[in-house]
């Protein structure tokens, strides 16, 4: 590799971040307030071997060309510039910079006094100035060339409607599996093994946990933890180190080849809504140093910032630059990468402004426009913790959101709370009252009993409390209110009737998921009984609580889960597009959602009303308004019957026709058809109206 010293030319504005060329590498920062832009060029044993100041500068974008500069070749960047924290100023030329641009990284920041601005013992704190140079401490950036081959692949392209979500974390989903190569890896993630569990559980899409390069936390480090998760980023283009057996960004494009052949698309979970610099307190590692008072959004008094996703900062989309950074990273990882989606985390910081959260305020414009981005799953976390943060149900089309009344919903009905049969019945009708405007599909809620962020299944059944000492926290981490229930004894237990009741209810919260109109995700491990032992918030648990705990053999939930994604994939009626209104259908004048009482009569207001009431029945049908296009079935009768033993009066069907029973938890292969119209006590059952010549 040549190493320099490199001659520069004037180059272009455009695109920003570092862009290699068959001649050499085009370089474009952004910065509206510094005063010189310093490019720090390293040999491969990371000497600090050139520094040469961008010479051309349009707009706020600094920008040279260097001939005969080769992929391989590590940067990174300084900034001068006015050091006025009450200003909202903090360039320090001492500290070495990440291009917000950089595709690659060697490794990951180590922590040391260095990383800060300012002197860390100082009395004035952040006020103060420091010299000591960070770059022995900081990763570097590296020039790449992108080009793959993706011996035509072509991505699965699922509609949501036939999407079935499958939350994971890279490590955590492999490296308890002995018999994976490179265990912990993106080739790990997208090994044999993996995609036929993945396709024999009858998943859609994978929707992966942080894999954006991220920090771990310092004071995760001090406890002898790491931040597990990953909810830290600072490389917005840069797929994490620690994920890769090598040091070729190929390899995560390797993954997402190999997901796409098996059938499965490949979601990313994003944090866009802050970054890994914290407070004013925090390190210096990019945006700090690159353009403070442009990337972040500032307080009253700019020597602070706004905080509204608890991590420190809040990324301004108001900055034009900012929501172009954002464009560009996101349209990088669906061109480049391939990936199929995104979800959000923390989604309302991104579309806050001056004036709050706003719909249709910059970032989503941007986003709906985008002739790349408009045309992927995009999901929103629909909350943050800034004043009126949580905005179920109010984001655009096409915004799939996380709906958490769903999770806690269906955990209370099945828990036996009074009075949550209404509840239960908007959830398994997608919960109109919050998505049903706008035009939004019966798809925009995301269905999910579990996510990283909580009890996994398996504890759900086996914990009345948390149980995370291990974080280090003394146990105030974490949710308090899971609506959880140990079902009689805390944690494992010994007793089979306790056992084969906490399965029991596992099956009929899955059956309810794979029953209700919306988008299902399912947590990782939870086809497999996998325990955290309670802790309902592993963040920083990289270890043995943290990571999927694979049996010796074949769990029989897994075989359940398998029926009940098997039983959503062959009913349409269960996947709709449409909101089910009990609307009257123009084909047969029947209406598309009837509630009934378990005698058969209609459910009336004073049924609704009924706190005991313990035992939810709908017939369900196509929805008032599908085109003759749409794959058509006679009506479902569902029954969640969290009570007794019941005999269920049916619906009237023409003559000949069959009321049949096509899915039943009671038993342990669910959809072994049995006689009768007996709902077993806590169970889920599904009869299907079936015709004379069927």
């Amino acid at each position: 590799m040549n190493l320099g010293p490199f001659e520069i030319r004037p180059g272009r504005p455009t695109p920003l971040g570092a862009t290699l060329d068959p001649d050499g590498v085009n370089f474009a920062i952004f910065s509206r307030h510094a005063t010189k832009v310093m490019l720090c060029l390293f040999d491969e044993d990371g000497n600090e071997h050139q520094i040469i100041t961008l010479p051309e500068r349009e707009g706020h974008v600094w920008h040279g060309y260097f001939p005969g500069m080769k992929a391989g070749q590590q940067y990174g960047v300084r900034m001068d510039g006015p050091y006025a924290p009450e200003e909202g100023h903090r360039f320090n030329p001492y500290k070495l910079l990440i291009d917000p641009y950089a595709k690659q990284l060697t490794g990951h920041p180590t922590w040391n006094d260095a990383l800060f601005g300012y002197q860390t013992g100082h009395k004035d704190k952040d006020l103060s100035f420091d010299k000591t140079d960070s770059a022995p401490y900081m990763p570097r950036c590296v020039v790449v060339d992108p080009t793959f081959n993706w011996h035509n692949a072509h991505e699965p392209r699922h509609a949501l409607e036939s999407t079935i979500i499958y939350e994971a974390h890279v490590k955590g989903l492999t490296a308890g599996r002995s018999d994976i190569p490179n265990r912990g890896t993106y080739l790990a993630m997208a090994s044999d093994p993996i995609l036929e569990h993945l396709n024999n559980l009858g998943v859609t899409a994978v929707e992966l946990l942080p894999v954006q390069a991220f920090l771990n936390d310092k004071f995760l480090l001090d406890r002898g933890l790491t931040n597990y998760w990953g909810y830290m980023t600072y490389g917005f283009f840069a797929p994490d180190p620690r994920y890769m057996q090598g040091a070729d960004i190929a390899e995560f494009q390797q993954m997402v080849r190999r997901f796409h052949s098996a059938g499965i698309e490949v979601i990313l979970d994003v944090v866009y809504n802050h970054t890994a610099e914290g407070s004013e307190l925090g390190p210096t590692l990019m945006f700090r140093g690159l353009d403070n008072a442009s990337y972040y959004r500032l307080a009253d008094n700019p020597r602070y910032y706004i905080d509204d996703a608890g991590c420190g900062n809040t990324l301004d989309f108001e900055n034009p630059f900012v929501i172009r950074l954002v464009m560009d990273s996101l349209r990088y990882w669906v061109e480049v990468m391939h990936v199929d989606g995104f979800r959000f985390d923390l989604c309302t910081a991104l579309g806050r402004t001056a004036r709050g959260f706003e719909r249709d305020g910059p970032f989503f414009r941007a986003i709906g426009q985008d002739p790349v981005l408009n045309q992927v799953k995009l999901i929103a976390e629909p909350w943050d913790i800034g004043p009126g943060g949580y905005q179920l149900g109010a984001y655009p089309a096409p915004f799939a959101e996380w709906n958490d009344k769903y999770r806690d919903n269906v955990r209370e009905f099945w828990r036996g709370d009074a009075g949550k049969v209404p509840d239960m019945a908007e959830r398994l009708t997608g919960s109109a009252p919050y998505f049903d405007h706008d035009g939004r599909a019966a798809t925009s809620s995301l269905n999910f009993l579990t996510a990283h962020d909580g009890f996994t299944l398996q504890d759900t059944v086996s914990y009345s409390r948390k149980h995370n000492l291990a974080n280090g926290e003394d146990d105030r981490d974490g949710h308090s209110n899971n609506h959880s229930d140990n079902m009689g004894v805390e944690g494992p237990a010994k007793d089979e009737a306790i056992n084969a009741a906490r399965m029991r209810r596992k099956r009929n919260m899955m059956a309810t998921l794979m029953l209700s109109q919306g988008t299902p995700m399912v947590l990782a491990g939870d086809e497999l009984s996998n325990s955290q032992g309670g802790n309902n918030n592993a963040y920083c648990q990289d270890n043995e609580i943290g990571w999927v705990n694979w049996p010796d053999k074949e769990d029989p939930f897994f075989t359940f889960c398998q029926q009940a994604i098997a039983f959503r994939k062959m009913h349409p009626l269960l996947r709709q597009s449409r909101f089910l209104h009990s609307r009257q259908r123009l084909i047969d004048g029947e209406p598309d959602l009837f509630w009934r009482r378990v005698d058969g009569a209609p459910m009336q207001q004073e049924d609704w009303d009924d706190a005991g009431l313990d035992t939810l029945v709908v017939e369900m049908r196509m929805a008032s308004g599908s085109p003759e296009y749409v794959k058509r079935e006679g009506a479902l009768l569902v029954i969640l019957n969290r009570g007794q033993a019941v005999e269920i009066t049916a619906p009237e069907l023409p003559k000949g026709d069959t009321w049949v029973r096509r899915f039943d938890t009671s038993q342990e292969d669910a959809i072994k058809v049995t006689p009768g119209l007996t709902v077993a006590a806590d169970s889920v059952v599904v009869f299907s109206h079936e015709t004379a010549d069927r």
